[in-house]
């Protein structure tokens, strides 16, 4: 039996919000994290513009309303309206740099632009919330990681360490599809198959 969790996803676009132009981000958060959990997934998905303060809030109403993580996609360039990283740093109880360190790495095996990118991860009470970036295929290889031509990891994706982060905050035990993105967990902590 898989523990369900329910996961907030926001993506962060003053276009795709008034409809400009049809947002991709919020469709490619499901169905990667769809394939990639065992665990039955309940999605709050938001769909806002490039403002601190109401991507501060919608963070805060997601952690409030039980979410044990948060993946915000869009909004962390450098550009003037780009203040996604502002505005989860303002709701953070913690910081954690490794995330945004390990997706920049990975970025950077594609584009030198990747330096450019401003993701910040931070805990907010029992909940992880992680800036991703914006494109479909740059959420997928930052969250999976890059596979070698034998199909094994070369370069670990983020999402790796999610499952135990979100138990060290308390959150539920997440069991991911080893094909798509195998979790680590030192040996006690991992839970015997039922």
């Amino acid at each position: 039996m898989f523990d369900p969790v329910k996961i907030g996803i926001v993506s962060v676009s003053d276009r795709a919000s008034t409809g400009v132009y049809e947002d991709k981000g919020l469709p490619a958060l499901k169905e990667w994290l769809g394939r990639a959990l065992h665990n039955p997934i309940s999605f709050e998905p938001r769909l806002i513009p490039d403002e601190k303060e109401r991507i501060s809030a919608t963070l805060m109403e997601l952690v409030d309303a039980g979410c044990a993580l948060v993946l915000t996609t869009g909004g962390t360039g450098p550009a003037l309206r780009d203040v996604t990283p502002e505005a989860t740093l303002a709701v953070a109880h913690k910081e954690m740099p490794g995330f945004g360190e390990q997706m920049r790495q990975i970025s950077l095996k594609f584009v030198p632009t990747a330096i450019l990118s401003r993701q910040v991860a931070v805990v907010r009470d029992h909940s992880l919330i992680i800036n991703l970036p914006g494109q479909p295929k740059a959420i997928a290889e930052t969250l999976e990681g890059l596979k070698g031509g034998d199909g094994v990891a070369a370069v670990p994706g983020i999402f790796a360490a999610v499952p135990y982060c979100i138990d060290l905050i308390g959150g539920p035990y997440l069991e991911t599809r080893d094909e798509v993105c195998k979790a680590f967990r030192p040996k006690n902590a991992i839970r015997a198959k039922a």
